[in-house]
């Protein structure tokens, strides 16, 4: 949807409540682009930080190399 910047100043509110429902309002002025109202982010599904917790697992010896290594790492 485009709008003039005259014009939403007086729907400024309906605006806001049209890009929350996700669409994107084109500001304009004299015709051109100046600014675009669009919907919010959406909101992570998962907490990025411990969201694996309980999910996964390491070995103890994960970081133990075998014999075959011994050559490379003395």
């Amino acid at each position: 949807m485009n709008i003039s910047i005259a014009e939403a100043k007086a729907k400024l509110s309906e605006l806001v409540g049209r890009a929350e429902a996700g669409e994107e309002i084109v500001l304009t002025r004299h015709g051109k682009v100046a600014a675009r109202l669009v919907p919010p982010l959406k909101e992570d599904l998962l907490p990025r930080i411990g969201a694996l917790k309980g999910k996964i697992w390491i070995a103890d010896d994960f970081d133990e190399l075998g014999p075959e290594w011994d050559e490379y790492v003395k």
